[in-house]
């Protein structure tokens, strides 16, 4: 497949299509020629591994080539969240010299309606939006993504250094885009029913939702896994199930990623049990704030929780979807809360 953009009197073409072994080395070089040696995703140094991430299918790449082979920019589709059918989209790249080509919106075009669609092993695709500009967001709702959750306070200043867009820490819209749908219950809790009801109604997959008032833990002891990112300095706790043991549990992995220099932690909580009522009041009085739903973050649902042991600065968030700034005032309302 070929695409041709103009800019001025000039003219390029490139090729778009999935990685080939051969495309390793140049996603490396790419990445080099931006970024010098402090990308955080160390895999896009090291062509092996990211060849063997391309195989196992844990990584995408989406590669556009000039007319000789090399390549001048790439997409990724990759693993993060607790569900492997459901792929985050990021890390996209462009040499400099070919920017302003339409080589970006190409490579998601061609990811989005043509790649993604032929697969059978994806069920739904993510993107985590950054607000210290709103184009990613612009991107993402021409392509049909839904806005759904933002993560206050996400990324360091620190990682905008080159291109110097931002002076504090980033927060990022999360939005989400179903291919495969899979209907389901979702337990609402109490405290948030009118805006999770409101955020549901915009779904492009169907939910029954049942609010979770007065649920209680489930009978078991929790089931909790924790990855810290030493470069962000962020936290984020996969809740498998809240159980009787849940307020300690928090207590203890949020006291670990604290010894860690995590600054934000994050809580995802499961929704297909009433135990997400007890477990969101339980944050809450920790200083807990709400962040909105993730559809299919376990294949159920989940409910982004957070923690700031930064001062966030909402009015720097730059946002394009009117939902979403809806969102940024339930979520600044409820930190203002647990502040007090």
């Amino acid at each position: 497949m070929r695409s041709e953009e103009r800019q001025g009197e000039s003219r390029e073409t490139f090729e778009v299509g999935h990685f080939r072994p051969e495309d390793a080395a140049g996603i490396v070089r790419l990445f080099r020629e931006v970024y010098g040696d402090d990308y955080p995703i160390k895999i896009f140094y090291d062509d092996q591994e990211l060849t063997e991430a391309n195989a196992e299918g844990r990584y995408h790449s989406i590669v556009a080539r000039n007319p000789e082979g090399e390549v001048i920019g790439v997409q990724h589709l990759y693993q993060s969240a607790p569900y492997d059918r459901l792929y985050e989209v990021g890390a996209g790249v462009v040499l400099r010299e070919f920017r302003n080509l339409g080589i970006g919106k190409r490579s998601l075009e061609y990811l989005y309606e043509e790649w993604i669609p032929r697969r059978d092993d994806i069920d739904e695709c993510f993107g985590e939006a950054v607000c210290n500009h709103p184009y990613m967001q612009r991107i993402s709702a021409v392509a049909r993504f839904i806005d759904m959750a933002i993560e206050i306070a996400l990324m360091p200043a620190q990682a905008y250094v080159k291109e110097a867009s931002a002076s504090g820490r980033v927060a990022a819209v999360l939005c989400f885009r179903c291919y495969r749908r899979r209907p389901q219950a979702v337990y609402v809790p109490s405290v948030y029913e009118d805006e999770l009801r409101y955020l549901y109604a915009r779904l492009d997959d169907k939910r029954e939702l049942k609010t979770a008032r007065a649920g209680a833990f489930d009978e078991c002891e929790s089931e909790v896994e924790t990855a810290v990112f030493d470069f962000a300095q962020v936290a984020r706790i996969a809740v498998r199930r809240a159980g009787r043991d849940f307020a300690s549990r928090i207590e203890a992995v949020e006291s670990e990623a604290r010894s860690q220099n995590a600054i934000v932690i994050q809580v995802w909580l499961p929704a297909n049990s009433t135990a997400i009522d007890p477990a969101v009041d339980a944050l809450r009085e920790r200083g807990y704030f709400f962040g909105g739903p993730l559809p299919r973050w376990f294949d159920h649902d989940g409910l982004l929780m957070q923690k700031l042991h930064c001062p966030p600065d909402f009015d720097a968030i730059q946002l394009h979807s009117d939902d979403a700034k809806r969102l940024l005032e339930w979520i600044e309302r409820d930190y203002r809360w647990t502040r007090y």
